[in-house]
């Protein structure tokens, strides 16, 4: 069953975009490896789409929205405190804002999202690899073809030391990509569970019935019974190895962003599927490690007996002491809005926080750890509010999809369930920190979007059509 769902997820449901979608799997499975490569093919798959669908494109009042955003950001360049800086910044928005609409009509249905995650979680095995021997094999690898096309860098013990990295250039982006990639493959782990309960019982039954038939012919091979169809088991074999690699993986980033990620995955989808001890047992895990590390000192120590000082003195900064001040995230904060303030309609331009933060604060710094502040900061309130205002449609259109619409069939539910959480991650994910600077980790999070709004559009076309049928 599996093997024919993949062999049909392999074809595009309008032929004359197979070649755009052939481009964008090709792309999406070598893109972990190889950033430009991956990209090349992402980029033509979007470009032949816009050529194949640009009517219905420009159709699309979303697409109209993004093409105001960029004008304001235009906008913000030209009056921005660093000039220069301010128009090399919007090359990590603007080709995305193009890459994000050609995708969002190639994407059109729950089956190439299902697909679209198994190549994810398929592609992400090597670099859990490379991540285990970084950390308990002491590999040390400089690699670099033409450049660009293939530049691998493995540090030792991690990057920064003790922290998992494998070839990303920060264990804090690492753990963004894992996050992803453990909460597809969770929703995809799931999916099999499901088709197993189902076919299994019959289930392990027929499995253990199809092997005494075989073994059965090969004594007596007169004997002619019929083999007994079972569900295969590698598919959840295989998806069972890897979510759990990546869930360890992401705590050996010892990012706190990536735990929080694994921790609203997992209760997102113990309360989808009604599994209330599961969500009682995770709360609990939670609110012992939370008791940890900032309780007061005779109830923390209580419970410090039982869990780990990996996490609880990661959590209340113990395990890091005497950070400087101007490390510190709400010093952050603060002085973003601060930014915000003072140019609230136009901001400082685009990757101008930096230079003004070190002005300041005499500390190199690439950016104020939340998305928000950042874009309020270097483009203003309007194109920030704008931006947002997006971002919110997509999340209101998708709940409101999965909730009410008959078109999504109740076996597909759980997949753009999946989608759905990945983006609520995200959003979360970019309030403590900006995926905008990593160029995996911002190209898989726009892809995903359009993957979103593909889906969503596809669908309210066709809902629109039936009642206009009707």
């Amino acid at each position: 069953m599996l093997g024919a769902s993949l062999k049909l997820a392999f074809y595009h449901p309008h032929p004359d975009l197979q070649t755009p979608w052939n481009c964008l799997q090709f792309g999406l499975l070598i893109f972990p490896l190889s950033p430009f490569l991956g990209a090349v093919s992402i980029i033509l798959a979007a470009f032949i789409t816009w050529l194949r669908r640009n009517r219905t494109i420009i159709s699309l009042p979303l697409n109209w929205g993004f093409a105001l955003w960029s004008v304001l950001l235009f906008v913000s360049a030209a009056f921005a405190y660093e000039k220069t800086e301010a128009f090399v910044g919007l090359f990590n928005l603007l080709p995305f804002f193009l890459v994000f609409i050609g995708l969002s009509a190639l994407i059109q249905t729950t089956t190439q999202l299902r697909h679209i995650a198994w190549i994810l979680v398929i592609g992400s095995m090597p670099l859990v690899i490379m991540g285990f021997g970084q950390m308990f094999f002491g590999w040390n690898l400089k690699l670099q073809f033409l450049w660009i096309v293939l530049d691998w860098a493995i540090a030792p013990g991690g990057d920064p030391p003790g922290r998992m990295a494998a070839i990303f250039m920060h264990a804090n982006t690492f753990a963004g990509y894992l996050g992803i990639v453990f909460t597809l493959g969770l929703g995809l782990w799931l999916e099999q569970l499901r088709l197993g309960i189902r076919y299994w019982g019959l289930g392990i039954g027929n499995w253990v019935l199809g092997i005494w038939q075989r073994f059965s012919q090969f004594l007596f091979p007169s004997q002619q019974s019929p083999i007994t169809s079972h569900q295969s088991l590698v598919p959840i074999l295989f998806l069972t190895v890897a979510v759990i690699t990546n869930f360890i993986a992401l705590i050996l980033t010892n990012s706190r962003n990536g735990w929080a990620i694994a921790i609203i995955a997992c209760l997102a989808y113990a309360l989808y599927q009604g599994w209330r001890l599961l969500v009682g047992s995770v709360v609990g895990v939670v609110a012992s490690i939370l008791l940890a590390a900032f309780a007061p000192s005779s109830i923390a120590q209580f419970f410090r007996q039982v869990v780990p000082a990996f996490f609880w003195a990661r959590l209340n900064d113990e395990m890091y002491p005497d950070r400087p001040v101007a490390l510190m995230r709400k010093t952050q904060w603060e002085f973003a809005w601060s930014l915000t303030q003072q140019h609230p309609w136009t901001g400082w331009g685009l990757r101008n926080f930096t230079a003004l933060y070190k002005a300041q604060m005499q500390i190199d710094l690439g950016h104020p750890h939340n998305l928000f502040l950042m874009l309020s900061a270097e483009t203003g309130l309007p194109s920030t509010l704008l931006f947002f205002s997006f971002l919110g449609w997509v999340l209101f259109a998708s709940i409101q999809l999965l909730r009410k619409s008959n078109y999504i069939p109740s076996e597909d539910r759980l997949i753009f369930f999946s989608y759905l959480v990945v983006f609520i991650n995200w959003l979360l994910f970019n309030t403590v920190d900006v995926t905008l600077f990593d160029f995996r980790l911002n190209t898989l999070s726009w892809v995903l979007l359009s993957a979103i709004c593909g889906v969503v559009h596809h669908y309210k076309r066709y809902e629109k059509l039936r009642v206009d049928q009707n």
